[in-house]
């Protein structure tokens, strides 16, 4: 199995860039991971970072490729955030949302994990197969019959989350693909932060995939269709993703 693997991740109208994401590989698993932080005095871009690379880290030496696993490595890295809020007062409001892909190259299957709305997106063919749902207030909404997707991204709650690494306890919410997902030669996977779907809807997404050439072209043309779509909005949120493309 081939994999073609692009990145993109810009500031919006913000000071500055509160998301990260990464990837870590061996010869038989594949680690992606993209973090959106939040906090104050800078904490945002720590908590990012920190989620991110503790995930990786910790993929790197057990690889975690079943769902036991991935929950026990997200948990962990909750953990080691609150432990860093609690060393920094500084930095003791902060938190992140974080979506993680592993891959299994040799079984071909795929295994996500997320907390807050941060997602994955799985698209078949050219085709939307499957999304992460958010842990969010409009997302509860909707999974109640009372918003529609095009009415959550216009809620003025929009950004309010449910969970999100830095909680305690059951505050602390986290989702985990309960089997893995079998891969295939005509699959496209992406990660991205809130900063670009709540611009670009499930469809455009499939559209700029059924144009691009490549993962870069399909991201690229993404970050030109949230520019477009916030050109009134100069504060915008950072938007970050992560593509990877599949062949046989």
């Amino acid at each position: 199995m081939q994999i073609e693997l692009a990145l993109m991740s810009e500031q919006g109208g913000r000071e500055y860039n509160e998301d990260a994401c990464g990837h870590w590989h061996s010869e038989r698993y594949l680690c992606c991971v993209l973090a959106d932080g939040a906090g104050g005095h800078g904490g945002g871009d720590v908590a990012s970072k920190l989620a991110v690379s503790h995930v990786l880290q910790g993929y790197a030496a057990r690889p975690a490729h079943h769902p036991q696993a991935l929950q026990a490595l997200l948990l962990d890295t909750n953990r080691e955030l609150l432990a860093q809020r609690q060393a920094n007062p500084q930095l003791r409001h902060m938190h992140s949302t974080v979506v993680v892909l592993s891959i299994d190259l040799q079984e071909r299957q795929a295994l996500w994990g997320h907390c807050g709305d941060s997602r994955l997106y799985a698209f078949r063919s050219g085709r939307l197969a499957t999304r992460t749902r958010d842990h969010s207030l409009v997302q509860s909404l909707i999974d109640s019959g009372l918003l529609d997707e095009a009415g959550a991204r216009v809620h003025p709650k929009r950004s309010e989350l449910y969970s999100a690494l830095g909680a305690q306890g059951d505050d602390l919410h986290l989702s985990v693909q309960p089997e893995p997902w079998p891969l295939t030669g005509q699959d496209a996977l992406m990660l991205c932060t809130d900063g670009l779907w709540e611009w670009v809807n499930d469809e455009e997404i499939a559209a700029a995939l059924s144009f691009a050439q490549e993962p870069q072209g399909w991201l690229n043309d993404l970050a030109q269709r949230v520019r477009l779509a916030a050109a009134d909005k100069p504060n915008h949120d950072n938007y970050t993703a992560l593509a990877l493309w599949l062949g046989d």
